[in-house]
This record gives C-alpha cells, structure tokens and sequence, in this order.
C-alpha cells in the first residue's frame, strides 16, 4: 500500500520549520528597536530561546491547519508540557528568570487549560483551574501519544506545577506562516520603505537562514547577538538607499565553469588578445556575477527606468575615448604584437583603473567588469583594433 500521508507530513514539517525561523526573525527586528544586550537561538534552549536582559524566554510553537483546536487533551500542549517538566525536573529550567510561550495557530478550546492561560490582558487567565483542568486530563486519558508526557508531569510536585503555570502563557490563534511575513513587512517597511521591502526581507530571511544553519551545525553556543543583528541589518538597509544597490551574497560567490562559456563573443575578443587562461576563468567569472546581479535588480524592480541602459552608455563612452586614442596611435603601420600590447592596455584599463558605478554608493567591482563583458558579448566595446573585423570573421560561419 502506498502512504499517500507521508508527503503532507513532510509539507507540514517543513511549513513548522519555516514558522519557527520567520517567528525567530520576527523576534530578532522586536528586539533590535529596543537595544541591542540580547540573544536569540533557534533549537537551543526551546524552539526559540531569548536572552534578555533581565531574564529568558522560551517559545515553543504549533503551527496547524484552519480549523484546528487545543484542548487539555492535545498533543501539542501536553509534549509541550513534558519538554518544560523535564527541564524543571533536570534543574536545566530556573522559573524564577524564565518565561514560557506556547504559540499555536489553533483555536483553544474554550475554559481549556490553554484556554485559561493566556496573558492577564485576556481577562480570563486563571492559573488554578487550568492546573486542575490539566490534572483531570492526565488522570482521564488513556492517550498512548502523551504517555511520556504523563510521566513527565506526575513528577512535578504540587508547587513546581504551580510554579510552572505561573510561568507559561499560551497564545491561541497565533499568526500563521503567511501573516508572520506580512507582519515583517510592515516592520521593515519603516526601515527602506514600501517599495523595497519585499526585495529587503527576502535578503534578510536570507542571511538569517544561512546564521541560523551554521548556528545548529556548531557544537558550540552561536546564537544571534544583538551587535551582530544590528551591524546586518544596518548594512542592508544602506544598501537599498538611493544612492547604493544591495549586492546578493549568493551571486558574489559565484564560480561558473570556464569551459561552457568558450564560445561566447566576449571569450572570443580576448583570445585575439592572447589573455592566458586563468585571466579568462576570471573574466567569465565577473561576467556571470554581472549579469546575474543585473538581472536580480530588474526581477526585483530596484533600477530607475532607463537605468542599465544609461550605466551602459557612459561604460561605452569611457570606452570610446581610449580607442580612439589607441586607433590614433597605432596608425596603419602598426604590427600585429603592437596592435595586442595596445588591446592588452585597454583591457588593463578596463579590468582594474575603470570603476564608473552604476550608482555612487555600489561599489563592487564585478559590476563594472562583468558589465564591460556584457557589452564586449553584445560587440559594443572591443579590446583589439580590429575586433570587429576579426570576430564578424570567425563567427560568420556559425
């Protein structure tokens, strides 16, 4: 028989995990606007363990389908219960500097014990009878499934489960994954504004994914920092002001295959200029990244109308004057190994003196080579005097 159920388990697992990630960011902007003497880690202590000053607060989160509700007999609530018992019971959880969140998106039933302890603002939280309602459930049930968490809990004397209540607050009917994005975009829409804050978030989610890996892969404590947040989230935010574009991590590390890319116009120039092959590897390199970054900018609606095409044009310009002047000195006389040491100069030129940025505050280097490699492919720029002649010569067949 075929388990038709495993894909929606494994859709759901990963929608709890993004939930999990996206509440920790969330968590993370809360924290930033009030200072920066905290720390967040994700699987540490919890779900999601805060450290502020002052005290911790640990989350545990359930993210379930519409239509779902928690009552005293609901796994959620009592697994949740056996993680907190078991840290009592082990002295790894001190109640006197610790708060308890269970954040779930179903409904609580109603004078549950969930239900009874939500926030004082409610106005109906009620620590005794929820530890009664929770006490009825344990002797009650027969469930196999909270079976640990039964035994966790009957270890817990009278006052520790007291003392336990009084720390735990629930949430029911908690944003799901989709309005925990829309809630960080109005937070970040302060920071860079309604049109960038999509592009803005996405990069942010980004870099907090990829901290947040290498946060689970050390052995050691790597939680996020409050400097460390703050220094991130300030140069990202320079980087979508007027006079900057962001520049993607994941595109400045790119190491395309040389070899694919031989045929194109822009390898073609530098062969007739006897460039050795590692310079070429380098030079697809920032093509690539180039090209990539550009195409990022257009998707996520971050350049002016027109402006590639004006960054090209003074790129053209620049260009234009140094040929000219490299026609000019090698008259028609010139040798074939003069006509390749001029090219190689305008190439030097290109490569490592030329550094118009498309915009003022952009000042990576690939996007002004690769962007001269763009227009190389296009024909537009050239290296040798003749590259023109040459190239429509050795392309025409194909």
């Amino acid at each position: 028989m075929v388990d038709t159920t495993a894909p929606f388990e494994a859709s759901a697992s990963v929608v709890g995990y993004v939930y999990q990630l996206r509440k920790a960011l969330h968590s993370c902007i809360d924290q930033h606007g009030r200072g920066l003497d905290w720390y967040i880690a994700i699987e540490a202590g919890d779900d999601i363990e805060e450290v502020v000053e002052g005290g911790r607060v640990l989350y545990q989160l359930k993210h379930r389908a519409a239509g779902v509700t928690m009552s005293d007999y609901s796994t959620d609530l009592w697994k949740t219960l056996r993680i907190w018992a078991h840290g009592i019971t082990n002295q790894q959880l001190d109640l006197d500097e610790t708060d308890l969140f269970l954040l779930t998106t179903a409904d609580l039933t109603a004078d549950s014990a969930g239900y009874l302890l939500q926030p004082v603002a409610s106005g109906v939280r009620d620590e005794s009878r929820a530890l009664k309602a929770l006490e009825e459930a344990r002797e009650n049930s027969t469930s196999k499934d909270n079976k640990k968490a039964y035994a966790a809990f009957d270890k817990l004397s009278a006052g520790e489960r007291r003392g336990m209540l009084a720390r735990i607050q629930v949430i029911g009917n908690a944003p799901d994954v989709g309005k925990v994005e829309n809630l960080l975009l109005e937070r970040v829409v302060a920071a860079v504004g309604h049109a960038y804050a999509k592009p803005f978030l996405q990069r942010l989610e980004g870099w907090f994914y990829q901290r947040t890996i290498r946060q689970l892969r050390t052995d050691e404590m790597d939680a996020i920092t409050g400097n460390e947040f703050d220094q991130v989230f300030t140069d990202l935010r320079n980087q979508f002001r007027p006079e900057n574009l962001p520049i993607d991590e994941d595109i400045a590390v790119l190491e395309p295959d040389p070899s694919v890319y031989t045929n194109m116009r822009f390898v073609r120039q530098l062969e007739l200029i006897d460039i050795n092959e590692t310079r070429v590897g380098i030079a697809v390199r920032d093509y690539i990244r180039a090209f990539t970054q550009r195409s990022r900018w257009s998707e996520d609606n971050l350049l002016l109308p027109g402006e590639i095409s004006k960054y090209e044009r003074r790129l053209i310009e620049e260009w234009q004057d140094l040929f000219a002047e490299l026609e000019e000195d090698l008259g028609t006389a010139a040798t074939e190994a003069e006509k390749v040491a001029a090219a190689k100069e305008i190439y030097r030129w290109a490569t490592r003196e030329a550094r118009p940025r498309i915009r003022i505050g952009c000042d990576e280097p690939f996007v002004s080579k690769g962007s001269f490699h763009i227009l190389a492919d296009d024909l537009q720029v050239g290296w040798h005097v003749d590259f023109m002649t040459r190239l429509i010569a050795v392309l025409e067949p194909a």
